[in-house]
């Protein structure tokens, strides 16, 4: 978990400081909210100093990216060591050798030395967050205290290899139809900055370019903007994608980019089934590992990377709380399908909330694949038709004066 300083009020208006760990800030201020404050401010607290365990030789810190692959096959084999009887410190020092990550070799050196220095293994993750998540963190908690610490790996281990093959399908999905627009977005500015320029050219020494139709007056306004004053599109272009940017990190654009992934017209659906895929898995595989529901669905809601879908988790997390079943909250939510609330009520009654979430995973699992199935089939044609009209739209503009050009020195002969 992360570790946050806040400023609130309470009940009183007297001013309280304070520090506390949480998955998100979104979670640490409904906690607060919870507890009868209002929140002021919330800002991440500096990370404590990491031990200094780093062996004789190491190095600098080593930049680079550890895809959930890596972690996968960390996990998967830390397992099967744990089951084997090696001890936690050995454990580490083999994976240190084995992983080819640079930057998971340097971390797992960190965590190591701080394992030696009698930290436990959970406390010892948790200082890279951005590395193990908070489920990650959250399991190997469970596990220790559970002393199924292989178990819980392994289960972990087919939950990154889970999200990870998840994700690999929608980027291929995605692929295709980015480079046909990437492609067609070359081909337009080559026809208005390059093309385009010869043809005025032809229409001044026809001496009809006082006399071009609508469509090739604003084709040829427009190649003069883009030719002439380039510069403002590179800094337009820069200040939007900026403006956007650091507006989607506040936390009112953070909801509406949110809102808008939801509820895009085609891509919607598709984000809304991914992240109720992601929201059964991770519950599943928390409750699986022994993790109470109420500090399951307080993961969960960090985990699911949508503010909305968070705000009904933690909904639901106040209304079990207070008494209530977990099906009801999350339909008054109004973000989890009918099949969804019935699936978890079924499961809590008999249960087996476990085995149904997982059941309702492996259904939106199969529910993204087909979405992105036909996505994919119909973005292309799309996109290619959209070509085909922009490029015949520049190509007409071009062609019509020539044409009426021809046709007035015909009709003079």
């Amino acid at each position: 978990m992360a570790t946050y300083n806040y400023v609130a009020k309470d009940a009183l208006g007297k001013v309280i400081t304070g520090t506390s760990e949480a998955e998100n800030e979104q979670i640490l201020v409904r906690r607060l909210r919870e507890k009868g404050y209002w929140v002021q401010k919330v800002n991440p607290a500096r990370a404590a100093a990491r031990p200094q365990a780093r062996r004789k030789g190491s190095k600098g810190f080593t930049f680079g990216r550890i895809s959930g692959r890596d972690l996968a096959v960390f996990c998967r084999q830390f397992a099967t060591m744990i089951d084997a009887g090696v001890s936690l410190v050995r454990c580490l020092a083999v994976l240190e050798e084995q992983t080819g990550s640079a930057r998971l070799r340097q971390i797992t050196r960190e965590i190591q030395g701080a394992v030696e220095s009698g930290e436990t293994l959970s406390r010892s993750l948790s200082r890279w967050p951005r590395v193990f998540s908070n489920l990650f963190v959250g399991l190997v908690r469970a596990g220790e205290i559970g002393g199924v610490l292989d178990e819980t790996l392994n289960r972990l281990s087919t939950f990154l290899e889970e999200n990870e093959r998840l994700r690999r399908k929608v980027k291929s999905a995605m692929t295709y139809p980015v480079l046909v627009l990437i492609f067609a977005t070359a081909v337009v500015i080559g026809l208005v900055t390059f093309i385009l320029p010869q043809f005025v050219q032809v229409f001044h020494d026809l001496g009809i370019s006082d006399t071009l139709p609508a469509p090739t007056r604003i084709l040829i306004q427009i190649s003069n903007f883009v030719t002439t004053k380039w510069y403002m599109v590179i800094i337009g272009s820069a200040l939007l994608v900026i403006s956007v940017s650091q507006y989607t990190r506040t936390q009112i654009g953070r909801r509406h980019s949110d809102w808008f992934k939801l509820k895009a017209p085609v891509f919607g659906a598709l984000n809304h089934k991914i992240a109720l895929a992601r929201f059964s898995r991770t519950l599943s595989t928390l409750l699986t590992s022994g993790v109470p529901i109420l500090q399951s669905l307080e993961t969960v809601a960090g985990a699911v990377d949508n503010a909305i879908m968070s705000d009904a988790i933690l909904s639901a997390r106040s209304a079990i709380r207070e008494g209530e079943q977990i099906g009801d909250p999350l339909q008054r939510s109004g973000m989890f399908p009918p099949m969804v609330v019935q699936m978890v009520a079924i499961g809590e009654e008999t249960g087996s909330l476990d085995g149904m979430l997982s059941k309702v995973a492996e259904f939106y699992e199969s529910e993204v694949d087909a979405t992105l199935a036909s996505l994919t089939a119909m973005l292309e044609p799309l996109l290619i038709v959209t070509l085909g009209v922009i490029v015949g739209f520049i190509v007409i503009s071009m062609f019509m004066p020539l044409i009426s050009a021809i046709s007035q020195l015909q009709q003079g002969t």
